[in-house]
């Protein structure tokens, strides 16, 4: 479990580095890239920073490929906005929260297709016994009452 202090740290490390990002680097193949969370060790000495590229395959390779060749400049970066003893080295991991978003979406339409087709086949279908196989409370007024001197069961004649 993450403490305070990394999270602070990690959430401190993405700002600096989505505004350096923003600001831009001298790197042309770095395409549309957002960090999405940064995680810190425990001993704060290393950052996990995740994140995505809007782009074709290419794109994300080129872009992966300028990150890693700025991450020195980068860590500079964060050092010089942290105050702390010891700058992070930083690590850029490919964020796969967009894949498997797609893979989930793609799951949910294959879902909602086959309960559309069910439904298509339950329309036209008809019951194979009674419409209504459960057993219903009596109604009272169906109960014949017998006659109160029928009822005694005794013969008086």
């Amino acid at each position: 479990m993450a403490s305070e202090r990394q999270a602070r740290l990690g959430d401190r490390i993405r700002v600096i580095l989505a505004e350096r990002l923003d600001r831009g680097l001298r790197d042309p193949r770095l395409g549309f890239v957002t960090i999405t969370d940064v995680r810190v060790t425990g001993d704060l000495q290393h950052a996990s920073v995740f994140y995505t590229v809007y782009g074709s395959d290419e794109e994300r390779a080129s872009s992966a490929e300028a990150l890693k060749s700025a991450t020195g400049m980068l860590r500079s970066e964060v050092g010089r906005h942290l105050n702390i003893r010891l700058t992070p080295s930083l690590e850029f991991i490919p964020d796969a929260l967009p894949d498997n978003a797609g893979h989930i979406a793609d799951l949910l339409r294959e879902a909602q297709e086959r309960d559309a087709a069910v439904a298509g086949l339950a329309s036209g279908a008809a019951y194979a016994g009674d419409a209504d196989p459960y057993v219903k409370p009596r109604d009272e007024e169906a109960i014949v009452t017998l006659p109160a001197d029928a009822s005694s069961g005794d013969d008086e004649d």
